[in-house]
């Protein structure tokens, strides 16, 4: 029972870890299926945590947290996109300053604004998004397994757990069943032939950049305002990119990236379960090797066990049209 114990106990730190992972994942897919590829998911994430965090110390409410960051998110999606689609500039290189100016400006204004070294205020009651008993929870605590599977890991999740699990099955309606979608796709593959049916390339585009800035906001929300109490700097700590690394795991499709997703947030689950345990035949594992086993796997799958990841064939081509 013990054992079953411990496995719940990671089951559910692994879905806990994996939402801004899902949340920023989703993000990057929407905008690297219409052919913007965005390295900037970090920063946007981090800009969202701040100002969600910030929002709701201010205001007492974790709601209006929550459309602070995704405001500051979407901000800053708009502002790639400007560069990337209307002045058709490196996307490398906007995704990159993006990151330099959310890392920087965070501290300084969480400096100016809070006086807590680049913190936020600790956030409780209403100005954090709290748990969810899901119905019938405490009726099926005591029966065998299934007891321990729906109260565990199902149920005792914020919203935004909820929601991030959601958008996967949405997303993929969404790019398969709608006229979106199929656009969407087909702007990522040959913008030239949607610009040829009529249809503005960078409309469609900006929309999906539109998409990875509300995404990413909720998924900055949810570090401060859901998992944690508050900002910290420095506080999404590689998921942009790890993000990256699992929609390359995924190759594009949403499904997949939510098992990468899972896989990721498992290593980091069990990096933080496990610090400090001796194992057997090798002894206590140095905590710096735990914490780093989801970067090894980022690099050990990158490095071509994941067979050969095509992207979509527009992605980071500005688009320029034939006159």
């Amino acid at each position: 029972m013990a054992f079953l114990d411990l496995i719940a106990q990671l089951a559910d730190a692994t879905i806990r870890v994996s939402v801004p992972l899902l949340l920023a994942c989703l993000a990057g897919l929407y905008s690297e299926r219409s052919g913007i590829f965005d390295i900037g998911l970090e920063g946007k994430m981090l800009a969202g945590a701040f100002a969600g965090a910030s929002a709701a110390a201010v205001t007492g409410s974790a709601w209006l947290g929550l459309a602070a960051a995704v405001l500051i998110a979407v901000f800053f999606a708009l502002v790639h996109g400007f560069a990337s689609i209307t002045h058709r500039g490196n996307q490398i290189v906007s995704g990159v300053a993006i990151n330099f100016i959310a890392a920087g400006a965070t501290i300084i204004l969480g400096q100016a604004w809070f006086q807590q070294g680049g913190r936020t205020p600790s956030l409780a009651g209403e100005a954090r998004f709290q748990t969810i008993d899901l119905p019938g929870a405490d009726a099926l605590r005591d029966v065998p397994l299934v007891g321990l599977v729906y109260t565990e890991i199902i149920s005792g999740h914020s919203l935004l757990v909820y929601i991030a699990f959601l958008m996967v099955p949405f997303t993929w309606w969404v790019l398969h069943r709608t006229r979106f979608g199929l656009r969407l796709r087909a702007v990522g593959e040959n913008p030239a032939a949607v610009d040829t049916a009529g249809i503005s390339v960078a409309w469609l585009r900006y929309r999906a950049v539109l998409c990875t800035g509300v995404l990413t906001g909720v998924a900055g929300a949810y570090l401060s305002v859901a998992q944690n109490a508050g900002f910290v700097k420095d506080m999404t700590a590689g998921k942009g990119f790890i993000a990256l690394a699992a929609l390359i795991f995924a190759k594009w499709k949403p499904v997949p990236a939510m098992f990468a997703c899972l896989l990721f947030g498992f290593l980091e689950a069990a990096s933080i379960r496990f610090q400090g345990m001796a194992w057997p035949l090798i002894g206590k594992v140095p905590v710096q090797l735990m914490q780093a086993l989801p970067y090894i796997l980022t690099v050990v799958l990158l490095a071509g066990f994941i067979g050969k990841a095509i992207p979509p064939r527009a992605g980071g081509v500005p688009y320029v049209k034939e006159r």
